[in-house]
C-alpha cells in the first residue's frame, strides 16, 4: 500500500472512530439523565463528561448536540448543558395523548377478541413492576411501566400508533421517574404499589375482555399520574 492509500484510510477512519465515541457519550448521559443521576437543572461540564467516558471534547459537543436536540439540555456556551425538566405543559400533553392511544388500542384488541392472549402477554412487565418495587429500583420501575402500556399499544398492530408511543419514551422515563419519587429523591414504594396495583387491574380487565372497564382504569390510572405531577 503506497503514501496516498494509507493517507485515504486514515482520514476514512479518523469519522468512524469520532462518531463511535459521540455515540458512547450520547448513550452514557442520556442514560444518566433517564435514571435521574444528571437531575433537572444540572449543569453538566464537557470537562467532565470526557473524563467519565475517556474522550476528547469534541465528540462530547457532538453527543450534547444531539441530546439538546431531542430537548433532553440546553447548550451553554463556554459553560456546558443544562438538563431540562419536562414541563408541566408537556407533562398534560403527553398524558392526554397517552389516554387517547392507550384506550383507541385497548378496544381494538378487546373488539378482535385478543383480550386473554394480551394479558399473558402482559404478565412479564407486571413481574418486572413487582420486583422493582419491592427492591426499591426507580429506574428498572419506570422502565417496566412504560413496556406494560407499550405492550397494549403494540398489540393493536398499528405501527405508526407505536411509532408515535415510541416517541414518548424518553420524556415517559423521566416523567414517571419524577411521579414516583419520595423527598428524599428514592423510589416512593407506598406509591409504586398503589400504581402496581392499577396495572394488575388494567389487566385483569383486558383478560376479562371487558373494554369499558380497561379504559375506565387507563383514563383513571392517567389522571392519577396527572395529579401526582402537579
Amino acid at each position: 500500500m503506497d503514501a496516498s492509500s494509507v493517507d485515504c484510510a486514515a482520514h476514512t477512519r479518523a469519522p468512524e472512530v469520532r462518531s463511535s465515541a459521540a455515540d458512547r457519550v450520547y448513550a452514557h448521559v442520556r442514560t444518566a439523565i433517564l435514571s435521574r443521576r444528571f437531575a433537572d437543572h444540572d449543569l453538566l461540564a464537557e470537562g467532565r463528561i470526557a473524563e467519565e467516558t475517556g474522550v476528547s471534547r469534541t465528540p462530547v459537543r457532538e453527543a450534547l448536540l444531539r441530546l439538546e436536540a431531542e430537548g433532553m439540555v440546553r447548550l451553554l456556551p463556554k459553560r456546558g448543558a443544562l438538563v431540562l425538566p419536562v414541563t408541566a405543559q408537556e407533562a398534560r400533553e403527553i398524558l392526554a395523548t397517552r389516554e387517547l392511544v392507550e384506550t383507541h388500542c385497548v378496544r381494538q384488541v378487546i373488539g378482535e377478541g385478543r383480550g386473554p392472549t394480551l394479558a399473558q402477554t402482559l404478565d412479564g412487565p407486571l413481574d418486572a413492576l413487582a420486583t422493582a418495587a419491592a427492591d426499591g429500583l426507580l429506574h428498572e420501575y419506570v422502565t417496566a411501566d412504560r413496556d406494560f402500556h407499550a405492550t397494549i399499544v403494540d398489540a393493536a398492530g398499528n405501527s405508526i400508533l407505536s411509532k408515535l408511543y415510541g416517541g414518548l419514551r424518553d420524556r415517559q422515563l423521566r416523567m414517571g421517574g419524577a411521579n414516583l419519587l419520595d423527598p428524599l429523591g428514592r423510589l416512593d414504594t407506598a406509591r409504586a404499589g398503589r400504581t402496581l396495583g392499577e396495572h394488575r387491574g388494567i389487566r385483569e380487565a383486558i383478560a376479562a375482555g371487558d373494554a369499558e372497564l380497561a379504559c375506565q382504569l387507563t383514563t383513571r390510572h392517567l389522571a392519577t399520574a396527572a395529579l401526582a405531577l402537579t
